[in-house]
């Protein structure tokens, strides 16, 4: 298994996601998987609030399997959200459409619990928290 990386610290993972080692998927591909994803990631937004959901931090966890299958852990700012039953079918749209993705998982977690803590400085300044 290949693991893009834990999205606890939504930063870290803009400035370069942790890989794992021992992927029979090439480095350079992997490389360029990880910022495809990231870049589908950042296609959906929460429509309560003007961010993607990479950067509001709902995203914790993607793998990427070494079938190039991806499974997502994410959460909703509440779990009341009103898109709750929408948002993962969003989601593996968005990442399903990267070019040598093979399947893609979306599980929705609620622990931890989301916090504006997890929002990356460009998601404050569009909510204008900064």
């Amino acid at each position: 298994m290949n693991a893009m990386g834990d999205l606890s610290d939504t930063d870290d993972a803009v400035a370069g996601s942790e890989l794992t080692a021992a992927s029979s998927i090439p480095a350079e591909e992997l490389a360029r998987l990880t910022d495809d994803i990231v870049a589908a990631l950042k296609t959906v937004y929460d429509p309560e609030i003007p961010a993607d959901i990479y950067e509001l931090g709902l995203v914790y966890k993607v793998d990427i399997e070494d079938d190039r299958r991806v499974k997502i852990d994410m959460t909703l700012t509440a779990p009341g959200c009103p898109v709750a039953g929408e948002m993962p079918g969003w989601v593996q749209n968005a990442v399903s459409a990267v070019e040598g993705v093979q399947d893609v998982d979306v599980n929705m977690v609620f622990d931890p619990p989301w916090t504006p803590d997890r929002m990356s400085e460009e998601a404050k300044v569009a909510v204008g928290w900064y």
